[in-house]
C-alpha cells in the first residue's frame, strides 16, 4: 500500500500552511522524530518483513483513529504528525534512493541545511603544489624531457620543465554536488505529493511550496514550484 493513498481528515481545527521542507525540519529538527528504519534481517528465520510504522498509521488513518506515535514509541512526547512525516520518509522508494536518500532527508532537516550544492564554484587552472621560501611562494614544476639551443655559439643540452596544474573546484566534483541536490530535490517531491495526497496530518496543510528546482541555472522570468512552472 503507497504512503500516496487518500484518507479523510475530520480535523476542523486551523492548520498551518508550510512547504515540504518546512515540514520536515520541524518534524526532525523540532518534534525530535526519528526514522522508523526496519530492523537486520535474521538469517535463520525464514519469515518476511513485519508492517513498519507507515502501514500503521495508514491503516488507523482509514478506519478514522487518531493517529498516536505513543502507542509505538513508548515514553514519545514527539507530535502525531511529525511520526507520520517521518513514517512517509521512511517510506521513499528504492528508485529515489530508499533509506539512504531518506537518513540523508532527515539529517538535513535536523540540521535546517539544503544540500550543499557549490553555489558560485568554477573551475580554476591552478598548480598542483606551491612552495615558498624567503623569496615568495611559486609553483612546483618537473623536468619533462631536454632540448638543445644555441647559446653564445655553442650547443648546449638545457632541461625543459613544466609546471603540473589541476582544475580546482574540479568540474566533475561540481557536477557531482548538482546531481546529490537534484536527488535530494526529486525526494523532498515525493515526499510532498504523498503528505498531501495522503491527507493525514490533522495540524499542517502541505502547500506546494518547494526549493528551487536547480538554484545554479540563472532564472530566466520562469520560476518551478513543485511540477508547475510559473
Amino acid at each position: 500500500m503507497s504512503i500516496h493513498s487518500r484518507f479523510p481528515n475530520r480535523s476542523t481545527r486551523t492548520k498551518r500552511a508550510l512547504g515540504v521542507q518546512q515540514v520536515l525540519e520541524w518534524a526532525f529538527r523540532t518534534e525530535k522524530a526519528r526514522l522508523e528504519l526496519p530492523e537486520p534481517l535474521d538469517p535463520e528465520r525464514d519469515d518476511g518483513p513485519g508492517f513498519g510504522l507507515e502501514y500503521v498509521l495508514m491503516q488507523r488513518a482509514a478506519l478514522g483513529c487518531r493517529i498516536d506515535g505513543g502507542r509505538y514509541k513508548p515514553n514519545s512526547s514527539t507530535h502525531e504528525d511529525a511520526e507520520v512525516v517521518a513514517a512517509c520518509v521512511t517510506g521513499l522508494p528504492s528508485s529515489l534512493g530508499g533509506l539512504r536518500m531518506a537518513i540523508r532527508i532527515a539529517e538535513l532537516a535536523r540540521a535546517g541545511m539544503t544540500p550543499d550544492w557549490m553555489p558560485g564554484a568554477v573551475p580554476r587552472c591552478v598548480p598542483i603544489e606551491m612552495k615558498r621560501n624567503q623569496h615568495g611562494e611559486r609553483a612546483i614544476t618537473i623536468p619533462v624531457g631536454t632540448t638543445r639551443v644555441l647559446s653564445r655559439g655553442k650547443w648546449r643540452t638545457v632541461e625543459l620543465r613544466a609546471c603540473p596544474v589541476t582544475f580546482s573546484p574540479h568540474p566533475d566534483q561540481i557536477a557531482a554536488a548538482h546531481c546529490h541536490y537534484d536527488h535530494w530535490w526529486l525526494a523532498l517531491d515525493w515526499v510532498r505529493d504523498g503528505l498531501i495526497a495522503g491527507g493525514m496530518l490533522r495540524s499542517i496543510e502541505v502547500t506546494d511550496a518547494m526549493p528551487k528546482r536547480q538554484p545554479w541555472v540563472p532564472r530566466t522570468g520562469c520560476e518551478q514550484i513543485g511540477n508547475k512552472t510559473v
